[in-house]
């Protein structure tokens, strides 16, 4: 695995390589499987990361948004592969729901 001691001697270029490895097919899964994203990333979301600067292109994911999708809308995976789910109270609103899995 690239994210170990070697990565804290790796080369500039060799890291941000390996972030974009990372990211594009993230940004590829959220938009197929999570309505919100695919709206928000548009229709070319396996083209939308071409390099890190393309993180500036990207939306921000907000309250308002993970309040929208309440309870489950943003989630990638299906409910059964979550094993944590964390809710707020929803004190000022609506409440928001972050879920974990294994990895």
């Amino acid at each position: 695995m690239f994210w170990n001691r070697a990565a804290e001697t790796a080369e500039r270029d060799e890291i941000e390589a390996r972030q974009l490895e990372l990211l594009q097919p993230l940004v590829t899964r959220v938009a197929e499987r999570v309505p919100h994203y695919r709206a928000a990333f548009g229709l070319h979301a396996s083209s939308a990361i071409s390099s890190l600067d393309s993180l500036r292109e990207l939306p921000f994911t907000t309250k308002h948004d993970l309040r929208a999708g309440y309870p489950f809308g943003m989630l990638a995976v299906p409910r059964s592969d979550c094993i944590r789910i964390h809710g707020s109270s929803g004190t000022k609103g609506k409440p928001t729901v972050v879920a974990y899995t294994r990895a």
